[in-house]
């Protein structure tokens, strides 16, 4: 197991804090850490527009995963259930409507490195819709997970993350959740390790390096998906919260952080503005995911913060996305008496 330390804004190695038992009750399993909630400054109103307005925000504490959810742990929910993922089934004509028949077979996601630069603002040129790509063949059906057992499961879609949660009497966690483990403690910094990529010349997380999406200089050492905890851990306990896959939350995607409620606290976001008003024949919500990828790259996609957040529709798989879970202290929702549910479905 890797040792608990930490790279701070200058580059400074320091112990990671032990988990607080103020409000902790005994760890419900190993592999899970506890976050004391706190308050936090949300957001960011420095790079991406929906990362805007940066705002107060405030958390209970929780549980939370050390790691991604692995291959190993996944397959043993799959051997329990018979889980079948959706990237494994055939999609449903009604909810594509005009879709050829050979996209609705079963497929998923897959990035492909071109073999020279390309035009940034197609990214078709480099995202594949690919039958046979699912989690236990991410990059196709030629491709296997026999050598990756402790990589993040990846062509995980929003049903099966909550298909394993259910399984496992765990939760996904709120965007507010997720960003507050994100950040350890470091409130305000843009990475969640402090002002800088690369302190020191350490590489924090598994990122792009070179010139996206037809260069990897692999300088963190991985071209793609690295098994968990090869990067240092954060002041709460938690690895890889940025880079390697970026992970589910429960909240509805708006562009933009909503607006909060007249008792001051925030909404998890609405269904029906979810959806993609680009796409308007297609009628898929869409759910924030978080962390960013092996995929974000300083010239394309500097999604590797915590403020930072992308739509995801609720049915796409894709390589580059997995999840983890939580576990509340108190599974109820506190009621201001003003009718906003701190927690929604």
């Amino acid at each position: 197991m890797p040792e608990l330390r930490v790279i701070a804004s200058h580059g400074q190695r320091i112990d990671a804090p032990t988990t607080s038992s103020k409000t902790a009750t005994s760890s419900p399993d190993s592999n899970m850490v506890w976050v004391a909630g706190g308050t936090f400054q949300m957001g960011s109103n420095d790079h991406y527009p929906e990362e805007a307005p940066a705002h107060s925000e405030t958390v209970s504490g929780f549980w939370m995963d050390k790691y991604p959810i692995t291959n190993r742990q996944f397959a043993a929910f799959v051997d329990a259930t018979q889980h079948v993922t959706l990237a494994e089934r055939p999609a449903n004509p009604d909810d594509y409507p005009g879709a050829k028949p050979e996209m609705l077979a079963p497929s998923s996601v897959v990035f492909v490195k071109p073999p020279g630069p390309v035009d940034l603002r197609n990214h078709y040129n480099w995202w594949s819709y690919i039958p046979g790509a699912d989690w236990r063949h991410p990059e196709g059906p030629a491709s296997s997970i026999e050598h990756r057992w402790d990589h993040p499961v990846v062509h995980i879609a929003y049903a099966d993350a909550e298909a394993y949660a259910r399984w496992a009497g765990k939760e996904l966690p709120s965007e507010s959740e997720w960003e507050f483990a994100a950040r350890g403690g470091l409130d305000g910094a843009p990475y969640a390790w402090g002002d800088e990529l690369t302190p020191g010349g350490t590489y924090m997380a598994n990122t792009w390096q070179g010139e996206f999406p037809w260069q990897n200089l692999r300088q963190d050492g991985y071209e793609r998906t690295a098994p968990v905890g090869q990067f240092p851990v954060n002041p709460y306990g938690l690895f890889d919260m940025i880079g390697n896959v970026w992970e589910w939350t429960t909240d509805w995607y708006s562009n933009g952080h909503p607006p909060k409620t007249c008792c001051g606290a925030s909404t998890a976001g609405n269904r029906e503005h979810s959806y993609d008003p680009t796409m308007p024949e297609i009628r898929i919500p869409r759910r924030v995911i978080k962390g960013g990828s092996f995929l974000c790259a300083p010239n394309y996609c500097r999604r590797y913060r915590p403020a930072a957040r992308m739509a995801q529709p609720i049915d796409t798989a894709a390589c580059h996305l997995g999840f983890r879970l939580i576990l509340r202290q108190s599974s109820s929702s506190e009621n201001c008496g003003c009718g906003h549910q701190g927690k929604t479905e």
